[in-house]
């Protein structure tokens, strides 16, 4: 049985509507994303600062790279060139730095995305454990369920499609675009959810990264932090346990083995 962490009393509540991220809350097509960001945006720094000890390059991109997961890819890109400006040389344009990204992302995951999609693979292999389950659940309690994804919207509608999950998010599916100040997890909340229920009291939040658990507690909902071992699919992950904690979670957990004992407290 998967444990549960407390870390609110009274968190039972009137829920209507359900904010879930996606990459590694949900998805786990993505997994191995931070070293390929880690050692990409090491090397650009390296290139532009040959006489700085790797091993302080290699704690300077990790210490960004963390700060801002959740967001949007193309802000870790815009520290990248401010970095990269402080050394004294003309960056590239932050897309620039994002699209090599992707490319090398992909790459690296294109082939379980095929997979998937020929159905040569099974969609739990890369799904967290217990993920249909609980949204079948969540959509039988009435609630209203939206993703929202610091991923581009293209590759989260299809990575959702991929493994079967779409069809739960009645609520809408919203990743990154172009024009990034025009998204962010924040303004699904306050523009898409907020106007359709009571109050953010009935807001209740799963993820995996600082931004969304920060943003339903601002609000005034309930945070599921998951803090998902995403390689052995099992277990807790101590790091981002630690963050979830510092982001003001009221539960974590590791996935949804235990979703019949966290709804039974939580509804």
């Amino acid at each position: 049985m998967q444990s549960i962490e407390w870390r609110s009393s009274n968190v039972r509540r009137d829920f209507k509507a359900a904010l879930f991220d996606f990459d590694g809350t949900i998805s786990l097509i993505r997994e191995g994303w931070q070293p390929i960001m880690y050692s990409y945006f090491t090397k650009v720094l390296s290139e532009v600062s040959p006489n700085e000890p790797i091993a302080s390059l290699e704690t300077l991109v990790r210490e960004f790279v963390d700060d801002l997961t959740g967001k949007q890819t193309i802000y870790q890109c815009i520290r990248l060139a401010e970095e990269v400006e402080r050394r004294g040389v003309k960056p590239e344009d932050p897309f620039v730095y994002k699209d090599e990204y992707n490319r090398r992302l992909l790459r690296h995951i294109s082939h379980r995305v095929q997979a998937l999609q020929s159905g040569e693979a099974d969609p739990e292999e890369y799904l967290v454990p217990g993920s249909v389950e609980l949204l079948k659940d969540l959509r039988q309690r009435g609630l209203t369920l939206y993703l929202a994804s610091g991923t581009d919207h293209e590759y989260v509608l299809e990575e959702a499609a991929a493994l079967g999950v779409g069809e739960y998010f009645n609520g809408g599916i919203y990743g990154a675009v172009r024009d990034f100040k025009s998204f962010s997890k924040e303004q699904v909340i306050r523009d898409l959810v907020l106007p359709k229920i009571e109050s953010g009291e009935a807001l209740l939040g799963f993820g995996d990264g600082f931004v969304e658990i920060e943003n339903v507690k601002a609000v005034g909902g309930i945070a599921v932090g998951v803090a998902s071992n995403e390689k052995d699919r099992q277990g807790i992950d101590p790091w981002k346990r630690d963050r979830l904690i510092k982001a003001g979670a009221d539960v974590i957990i590791g996935d949804y083995r235990s979703r019949e004992a966290l709804l039974r407290e939580l509804f």
